[in-house]
């Protein structure tokens, strides 16, 4: 080998490289290390000798080309956690020593940062197609919901929005939290304690709102008591509350619960902020949709609701296309260029914005005045005697004591979760009876409609019955009540749809967006 300028010892490049450099025993331990790779590995040299190296040592070395991210490339990914709150991934390579039996030198460098971008542009991009392709607004919400904690390795995830009332939020979207029913009476009980709701300072100002060490000082007030120990279940420590805006409104609001050891930075933020924009957009669309299925079915689906066929779905459809566009490109693995992120998601705001204007525009041309608003027992009645005298079907009728205690905005869902669901007995079933049940017990409301139709045959699965416009839209309705809603068929022949709907405990149905007193609030 010729050599020209300064002569400079192996020895001596090996610890000024500035990737990381060591050398593993046969036992998987560190033998030697370079500067750099001390530095990586963030613990003392002394440590590190004799300690176990994160890296799987190959006793047949490839020689591929770099392929990070790609199933069997020679360069792999290992993460490594040497002290609390230091968590980093190493992309490494091995190669055994040919002159030293059994010993493997590694080198590897930090690629953290550069894959938790990757993995936020995913998140961003499945987060589109999410909002293009999920069947209700809870599964949309929850699903991003998803996306943040895993994009982010956070403790837990929550998206709040207003009621149909607009006087109280409502969790409608969850991650790393396990369903808790009487969670909003707990939180209610908090405020009048004098704890303070920051996520309501980022609902009213608008503003982001982060809190460093909040469990810590949550943990240590006492009128925090009644959560103690459902906040307790995670591990987290930092707070960060997003607000959820709809053309310059407040919607909701989207909370981060950070793990041990995040430090919430500009770009985490800049990254819930992009996170709660697809949700604002999920929560308007889903707004502006219900509405125009109530129109579109008093309407007795007329322009308005070809019109939504004809033209708003065709762009749904084209904005799906464009976030499976993104979803692919971040897929990959591969670094996604700002000019094609910007491009694509430029194509999406002009097509979301189209829709958003076509529907405010069908919501204009028809406006029926509302009908009147009789007792739900009655209501319920008068349908079934409307229905027995224009189709002919006989109903039997099975009302328990309680309905009295279902809130006016839950009654007007309950009641049209049974019309959609005696409509499409009536459109679909071929019935000759059907029998209604209604019954409130332990603060549970439960309404059956079955009949003795043709029920649910192979072909019919998954068509326009089960999974359309209709029972869609019941699925909506109790989901937004935290409910459910199943369809299966009976044993004696026909099918049976039964929902069940949580009614809200005493009088609070939920947080209230504005508080009654902001002034003796505590402000941890």
């Amino acid at each position: 080998m010729v050599e020209a300028g300064p002569s400079v010892s192996w020895s001596t490049l090996a610890r000024h490289t500035p990737d990381g450099l060591a050398i593993v025993d046969p036992d998987g331990l560190f033998l030697r290390l370079n500067d750099a790779a001390v530095v990586l590995c963030a613990r003392p040299l002394d440590d590190l000798i004799g300690m176990p190296a994160p890296f799987e040592l190959s006793r047949n070395p490839q020689v591929d080309p770099l392929a990070l991210l790609e199933e069997g490339g020679a360069e792999q990914v290992c993460l490594w956690a040497p002290v609390a709150g230091v968590r980093r991934e190493f992309a490494y390579r091995t190669r055994p020593l040919p002159d030293h039996s059994g010993l493997t030198v590694v080198t590897f460098r930090d690629v953290g940062e550069e894959r938790h971008r990757q993995r936020r542009v995913t998140a961003v991009a499945r987060a589109s197609a999410t909002l293009a392709s999920e069947g209700s607004i809870t599964a949309t919400l929850d699903a991003l919901a998803r996306e943040v904690l895993q994009a982010d390795a956070l403790a837990g995830v929550q998206i709040l929005t207003l009621d149909r009332s607009g006087e109280a939020l409502r969790i409608m979207g969850s991650a790393g939290f396990r369903r808790r029913p009487d969670f909003f009476e707990r939180l209610v009980q908090c405020r009048e304690r004098g704890a303070g709701l920051r996520m309501l300072d980022a609902f009213e100002q608008r503003e982001p709102v982060v809190v460093a060490d909040r469990w810590a000082s949550v943990r240590e007030d006492p009128a925090w008591q009644p959560l103690h120990e459902y906040l307790g279940e995670l591990d987290w420590n930092w707070f960060a509350s997003v607000p959820l805006l709809v053309r310059g409104r407040s919607a909701g609001i989207l909370n981060a619960f950070f793990a041990p050891g995040q430090v919430v930075g500009g770009r985490a933020v800049e990254f819930l902020e992009a996170m709660a924009e697809q949700a604002a957009v999920a929560v308007d669309y889903a707004s502006l949709l219900q509405n125009e299925r109530e129109l579109a079915r008093r309407g007795e689906r007329q322009k308005p609701a070809r019109d939504l066929h004809d033209s708003i779905v065709q762009q749904v459809f084209s904005i799906g296309m464009q976030a499976k566009s993104m979803a692919v490109l971040g897929g990959r693995g591969e670094t996604v260029s700002a000019d094609s992120v910007r491009r694509i998601a430029d194509e999406v705001g002009l097509l979301a914005r189209t829709v958003l204007a076509d529907l405010r525009a069908m919501v204009h041309e028809l406006r029926p005045s509302s009908p009147p608003q009789p007792g739900l027992e009655e209501a319920v009645r008068a349908l079934v005697e409307s229905c027995t005298n224009r189709t002919g079907l006989r109903f039997g009728l099975r009302i328990q004591q309680g309905l009295a205690r279902v809130p006016p905005e839950m009654a007007e869902d309950v009641y049209r979760i049974l019309a959609e669901a005696v409509h499409n007995v009536v459109t679909h079933a071929k019935a000759g009876r059907v029998t209604i049940r209604t019954g409130v017990r332990d603060h549970t409301l439960t309404i059956t409609v079955a009949d003795d139709g043709r029920g649910i045959g192979a072909g019919r699965v998954g068509g326009d019955e089960l999974g359309g416009y209709g029972l869609t839209s019941v699925r909506e309705r109790a989901e937004r009540w935290g409910g459910t809603v199943c369809v299966r068929p009976r044993e004696a022949g026909g099918t049976a749809v039964s929902a069940v709907l949580p009614l809200p405990p005493g009088d609070e149905e939920g947080v209230p967006a504005t508080p009654v007193d902001r002034g003796n609030e505590a402000r941890p």
